[in-house]
């Protein structure tokens, strides 16, 4: 069944008109017609499947057969990781992590950061794509860039990945099931100053290998390193 994704339905439609961006795409693009079966997402845990009744391309209507709801999953992968100068790396990275079952990202402004603006309509896009190619149910939050001190004030305990030498944990010994970002900085690696301050307010070093890995490698790396520790 082909998935579409609106944020404005939910349970009480009976009827829905899709946005003209997914309607071009239902009629235009997929040819689908008058009787044709779809299923829609509103990224909060619904899908919905329903018959098309109108065939429009700027305004497709929808007549809901069903609903179904999943609930919420009560652990959470959050990834605090500096953009990379080439807005592809970091799309790849979000749409690969959607996948995977990253529930939030944050991107984090450093001193060693490459990006002082970011086009959230982009990587929301991507994001919106992997969770209809993987089936998800929820759709990610994605934060704005975020100061790095302002971000450890809000969130004073979690995991940080540097390179700098030291002792560092795997995330089997300190990944906990609760809201505990992970932070991954820019090519350029946190500053020691900033890798203090995670430890003072709390943060715990973990490892990645013994290789060193780009920025969207390494976040990659972490969201799967938590999804499994989640899942075992």
């Amino acid at each position: 069944m082909r998935l579409f994704y609106d944020p404005n339905i939910d349970k009480n439609n009976t009827q829905f008109t899709l946005s003209e961006e997914e309607s071009k795409h239902a009629v235009r693009v997929l040819r689908l017609s008058e009787g044709d079966h779809i299923g829609l997402m509103n990224g909060r845990g619904f899908l919905f499947s329903c018959e098309i009744a109108e065939a429009h391309p700027k305004r497709c209507l929808l007549n809901i057969v069903e609903t179904n709801f999943e609930a919420p999953d009560p652990d959470v992968i959050h990834i605090a990781v500096a953009p990379t100068k080439q807005m592809e790396r970091i799309e790849w990275f979000v749409e690969k992590a959607v996948e995977i079952g990253v529930t939030k990202i944050t991107l984090l402004d450093c001193k060693n950061g490459e990006r002082a603006k970011i086009k959230l309509d982009r990587l929301e896009k991507k994001a919106i794509s992997a969770m209809k190619q993987s089936q998800r149910k929820y759709l990610p939050e994605i934060d704005d860039l975020t100061k790095f001190n302002d971000f450890i004030s809000k969130y004073p305990t979690g995991l940080i990945a540097h390179c700098y030498d030291g002792e560092k944990s795997t995330f089997s010994e300190v990944f906990a099931k609760t809201n505990c970002p992970i932070l991954i900085g820019p090519e350029g690696d946190f500053t020691l100053e900033e890798v203090k301050h995670a430890l003072d307010k709390g943060y715990k070093t973990i490892t990645l290998g013994k290789n060193r890995l780009r920025t969207e490698t390494a976040a990659l790396y972490a969201c799967m390193n938590a999804k499994m520790t989640l899942d075992r």
